[in-house]
């Protein structure tokens, strides 16, 4: 099956738009499939015999005596005792599992279709979840599996007594493992035959896809739940606010948001939070602000999430002074600050070179029992170190040890810009290697400072060798960085490395603009 791909239009395009609402449901009724009358013929003879007294063996749980009858399991006569037991899911499925142990070559696709009936009928989700999970597992072709499961249910399905839950059951299943694809395949054989997913396995597949970042496949698909009558519930619309703020679309977030009351939603915290945290993506801090005040004028109190992104947005923005009237209020309204709180805290004030601050911070979250991380480390060992203060930087990095901490990239990074403030490019040069050496990669903020440092005291050879590796890594270097270093290499007479290290950075479209006329006159003011 060739899988549609959704977009804006989406799920839109399985109709005709121009239709009235009538006529698409009088057009969606003809066009479904019915349900085949799947049949399985009676067991006679020795079979019966079999289906017959291993079902009463079953019923008074002489498992003993059904032990015996194991080798002569066949998947007929599987189906013909599960059907039997088609109103005691209990005991089906204690026979099931029985067959899986006992002889598990009786067990096919068609006998897991008849347990998923018996399941799903029951609202036994997780146990079919598990089987659905099995099936899943075994499978050598998982592409091309939900068409095949989904058959074996539909043939089973009249002969099972069964409900349309084991369709959205399946569904919800490939949602929930973000198969996208998989689920997408299930959802278009469910509509094909008339049934339709509930809400809650609807938010399973809209979770699934905002997960991946597929928000304009997810919004398409909330069309699609709409246009099937399939009522959105306040998961629902919070995804949808989440997929609009995503695209940057915030003008139809806040639609979404005010509609909330036509469809008898009311907004949660999570509803004004997503809100919040699109408009403070987008830097719009006194709007994210206004948003918060609404929310506590409805009778919706702010949470630590709230707080946590209003915190976070401030000091991406630098204004500590703000952020830390936000978080004073957070403690004074009981909402206790959590750890990301305090991550985010202490790197705002590492960022703007306050070290005192986010120690004392550092200090705080301890006293109140949360467990710092390396992500609490690298913001503390970043702030010293843009402060130059490498040997308490280097102290925070030996108590990594202590508390089982492995350091990163980040730490590693951080480390190589103190030095770098230091002027210390030998010592940056080792950090660097070792930080290779631990399977990590420097990116363009630990790279730039790297070459500058290593340029600015001379050390040509292992600037040359950093400048090989950004280029091997398509990093552009800082062009007057690389000004400085042409320069640099035409006085020591290597003049020949310099036009062609330009030649290289040309070729890799790493040239800032305007670089490339001045690399045809470096070393002329050697």
């Amino acid at each position: 099956m060739r899988f549609p791909v959704f977009g804006s239009r989406s799920f839109s395009a399985l109709r005709n738009s121009t239709l009235s609402e009538v006529e698409t449901v009088k057009r969606r009724k003809r066009d479904i499939i019915p349900v085949p009358h799947g049949t399985l013929p009676e067991p006679r003879g020795q079979d019966l015999d079999y289906v017959n007294i291993a079902y009463s063996h079953l019923v008074h749980s002489d498992w003993p005596k059904l032990d015996k009858l194991a080798s002569g399991l066949t998947p007929f006569r599987v189906k013909h005792v599960l059907l039997k037991t088609l109103k005691d899911h209990v005991l089906s499925l204690e026979f099931f599992k029985w067959v899986e142990l006992k002889n598990p070559s009786a067990i096919t696709l068609q006998t897991q279709s008849i347990i998923l009936h018996i399941l799903t009928k029951h609202k036994k989700f997780k146990s079919a979840e598990t089987i659905f999970r099995r099936v899943h597992d075994m499978s050598s072709d998982p592409l091309n599996l939900p068409p095949q499961i989904f058959d074996a249910l539909v043939y089973s399905y009249r002969i099972s007594d069964s409900s349309p839950r084991v369709f959205d059951a399946l569904f919800k299943f490939y949602a929930n493992m973000k198969k996208f694809r998989n689920a997408t395949d299930v959802y278009l054989l469910m509509k094909g035959y008339g049934f339709l997913p509930r809400v809650e396995s609807c938010n399973a597949y809209l979770s699934s896809l905002i997960s991946l970042k597929r928000f304009g496949i997810a919004l398409g698909f909330f069309k699609e739940m709409q246009n099937s009558h399939i009522s959105p519930n306040v998961y629902t619309l919070n995804m949808v606010i989440a997929a609009f703020s995503k695209l940057g679309n915030l003008e139809k977030g806040f639609e979404t948001f005010k509609e909330m009351e036509k469809m008898n939603v009311s907004p949660n915290a999570a509803s004004y939070n997503t809100l919040i945290a699109g408009y403070c993506d987008k830097g719009l801090l006194s709007v994210g602000m206004k948003l918060k005040t609404v929310m506590e004028k409805a009778g919706t109190e702010p949470n630590e999430v709230t707080y946590n992104t209003l915190i976070n947005a401030f000091c991406k923005e630098g204004k500590l002074q703000d952020a830390s009237k936000l978080f004073k209020e957070m403690k004074d309204m009981n909402v206790s600050p959590d750890l990301v709180t305090y991550n985010t805290l202490i790197y705002g004030y590492s960022q703007v070179r306050d070290s005192e601050t986010a120690g004392l911070l550092f200090e705080e979250m301890a006293s109140n029992g949360f467990q710092a991380n390396i992500i609490t480390y690298n913001a503390l060992i970043m702030g010293l170190c843009k402060e130059g203060k490498t040997k308490k930087a280097a102290y925070l990095v030996k108590e990594l040890d202590r508390k089982k901490l492995v350091p990163d990239a980040s730490t590693f990074s951080a480390l190589i810009k103190g030095q770098c403030v230091r002027k210390n490019s030998e010592r940056a040069l080792h950090l660097y290697k070792s930080m290779k050496r631990a399977g990590f990669y420097p990116n363009e903020a630990t790279f730039t400072p790297l070459l500058a440092s290593l340029v600015e005291n001379e050390d040509y050879d292992g600037a040359v060798s950093i400048l090989k590796e950004m280029i091997e890594r398509s990093v552009s270097p800082d062009p007057g960085t690389l000004t400085e270093l042409c320069n640099g290499l035409c006085r020591v007479g290597k003049e020949e490395l310099s036009i062609q290290l330009c030649k290289e950075i040309e070729a890799r479209h790493l040239m800032a603009n305007g670089l490339n006329d001045r690399s045809n006159n470096l070393g002329t003011n050697s």
